[in-house]
């Protein structure tokens, strides 16, 4: 395919070189003397480029010549342009317009500042001109069957959390990196990081004026127009149109860096082993071309390893098949099955959404559970496509606030209540909130652990929510989504008094990766396809090989044969749920020759769930206690008495 040729062409306008631009890429690209602005406008359209110094308040517009144009795009490269004290915006017919592809804003370097009212809330783009050497740095790539998700707010993570790098930063982050580490965590979320705009603009109504009496009446009450000014509220979260090129300078310790800070943070991760997804929203009226090329160019510039897309009819079959985003993770509520056909050697997407959230609470907190539905999440895999499962996110309960809250408590949002979800699935166990209650805390404390065994037995990818692991709460409130504060903050005093949860956790994941066959990257066949002796995976209810026949009976067996994991020499794994409020057995399937099934967790056991001393059973039988989970191993026999 021959380059496309562009007009070698030079003017002079207004004492500046210019010369027609490169098309090729949308915003501005730096190269030698010469800068280059392309953006949309029609031929027809007046279009200068506004520069502004912010040093000397000097404003110098360039005309850009109309035969400056392919199709409905317009580019210039300007000579000689000193670009670190400059801002810039465009002017077409006569109105301003920012760029929407600018690597840098200028006007939010400071989080949620107030005096940006005098400036009228104005932003500007402005010039990425930093350097940043990547050395060898190389994506992870981690296999879905090793990825164990973390999501968080950068700002919610890091404000509490006593570090001394600047609170609500990327370099702040970058100091929890060997806590994530420590805990098992292969791949971070984040929620939005790139430009958005956190100020709710303040909008003014005008009160109607009141009915004119009769002109001869004199006694009439007229008053003056008045204004009625809504209270200002932040948009903490981010899920609002952005500026999709830009880091968000006010993550940044250093703002005017915030570009070259967030590179650090992901090669920071990458040299721990770690990846970064970006959670992205684009509204439906954004340009599809805009969100294909702001998704290349956080893959090539920032080296990110996953996006979180979010929004509606997104152009997901151009993405899935474009080369460049071939090897990034991509992660969305549903793919087109021919987009899944198209996919490569390596695979890249992920369905993420609520379908494994609901089944789950409605058995931990028996709320019409169907053990069939739960058993389907807890084995739920594509051949092409991976699964994102989780119980608690941002959208919704904290883990710890799942239990302790029959209804949501969104009052300091400002919207009566009447915001977030009501239909949660959570159970309080008797007292709405906090309590000293000492069986409540323990019945609680039974069922967050209950939980987190739940999601790191399944099948799918599991995803943690920043703080589930020490008990974080949001005091009852379900939609923190304008709680810039300690509701909406990662409560890190937890982290001592919740170690036993957070050592629970570590270990637990620990065994979810010693035990691949928990994750078996391909679908279950629930046969013996092999010949290996078991089938992959099987069910058993109070007889072996068999489940009981009503979907409400909230008692299962599930048998992971070991044999057929990556390494065939793993143990076998049988894990018990009990979900009913009584004491119950079930049936266990008689071991291979020489082993015995021995019971390595106990979610029952509140100081030590992980045992120390593996207990074994015999009888065929395992007794478990109400509302518990055990994990079973097989294990070589040893010799009694």
């Amino acid at each position: 395919m021959k380059n496309m040729k562009i007009r070698d062409t030079k003017k002079r306008t207004d004492n500046r070189r210019i010369r027609e631009g490169d098309y090729a890429k949308p915003g501005v690209t730096i190269q030698g003397e010469w800068t280059t602005f392309t953006f949309d406008a029609e031929k027809e359209d007046s279009c200068f480029v506004v520069l502004k110094d912010i040093q000397t308040e000097k404003e110098e517009k360039i005309a850009v010549p109309a035969e400056y144009c392919m199709g409905s795009v317009r580019s210039i490269a300007v000579a000689d342009l000193h670009l670190e004290h400059l801002i810039y915006d465009f002017k077409i017919n006569g109105k301003k317009v920012m760029d929407p592809c600018a690597h840098a804003i200028m006007g939010r370097q400071v989080w949620n500042d107030s005096s940006r009212s005098r400036q009228q809330y104005e932003v500007h783009g402005a010039f990425d001109v930093q350097e940043f050497d990547w050395g060898e740095d190389v994506c992870p790539e981690i296999p879905r069957e090793q990825m164990i998700m973390y999501k968080l707010h950068v700002r919610g993570f890091t404000m509490d959390s006593g570090t001394r790098s600047v609170p609500g930063t990327f370099r702040a982050l970058m100091n929890r990196i060997p806590y994530l580490k420590k805990l098992g965590v292969t791949t971070i979320e984040l929620m939005p990081v790139y430009e958005f705009e956190e100020i709710e603009l303040p909008k003014q109504q005008k009160l109607p004026e009141y009915i004119r009496w009769k002109e001869k009446q004199t006694d009439q009450i007229r008053p003056a127009e008045k204004i009625k000014k809504v209270p200002r509220k932040v948009n903490y979260w981010g899920y609002e149109p952005g500026n999709y090129f830009a880091v968000k300078a006010s993550y940044a310790a250093d703002p005017l860096h915030a570009s070259r800070e967030f590179r650090m943070l992901i090669h920071r991760l990458h040299e721990n082993g770690m990846e970064c997804v970006m959670e992205m929203y684009f509204p439906e009226k954004v340009n599809h071309n805009l969100i294909l090329e702001a998704l290349r160019y956080w893959v090539r510039e920032y080296h990110v390893d996953g996006i979180h897309l979010l929004g509606e009819h997104l152009p997901i079959t151009a993405i899935v098949q474009d080369g460049m985003l071939s090897r990034t993770k991509i992660f969305y509520v549903n793919f087109e099955e021919k987009a899944c056909a198209a996919s490569r050697k390596y695979p890249n997407l992920y369905i993420y959404k609520e379908e494994y959230q609901y089944p789950v609470r409605q058995v931990l907190n028996h709320i019409n559970g169907n053990m069939r539905d739960f058993a389907d999440q807890q084995r739920k895999q594509g051949a092409f496509l991976g699964y994102i499962n989780y119980i608690a996110s941002n959208n919704g309960f904290t883990l710890a606030d799942l239990f302790m809250y029959n209804d949501k408590h969104n009052e300091e949002n400002g919207e009566q209540n009447l915001d977030g979800s009501s239909w949660n699935f959570s159970n309080n166990y008797g007292v709405e909130g906090p309590t000293r209650k000492r069986y409540i805390n323990a019945l609680r404390k039974l069922n967050w652990r209950n939980a987190v065994l739940m999601l790191m037995l399944a099948q799918g990818v599991p995803l943690l929510w920043s703080g589930d692991e020490m008990g974080n709460s949001q005091n009852g409130n379900n939609n923190a989504y304008c709680q810039d504060n300690p509701t909406g903050w990662v409560n890190w005093k937890n982290e001592k008094s919740h170690r036993r949860q957070i050592e629970f956790l570590q270990q637990v994941i620990a065994f979810r990766k010693e035990h691949t066959v928990l994750s078996n990257p391909m679908p279950f066949q629930f046969s013996d396809y092999k010949s290996l002796g078991y089938p992959d995976l099987s069910y058993h209810g109070t007889s072996a090989w068999m489940l009981e026949p009503t979907p409400d009976h909230l008692c299962l067996g599930m048998l992971y044969c070991g044999a057929y994991a990556q390494n065939e020499k793993e143990p076998d794994v049988y894990v018990a749920y009990n979900f009913l409020a009584a004491a119950t057995e079930l049936a266990l399937p008689k071991p291979r020759k020489g082993k015995e099934w021995v019971v390595c967790i106990d979610s029952g056991e509140e100081d030590a769930a992980f045992l120390d001393a593996p207990k074994p059973v015999s009888g065929g039988k395992i007794i478990l206690r109400p509302q518990t989970i055990c994990v079973l191993e097989s294990r070589e026999m040893k010799k009694h008495g």
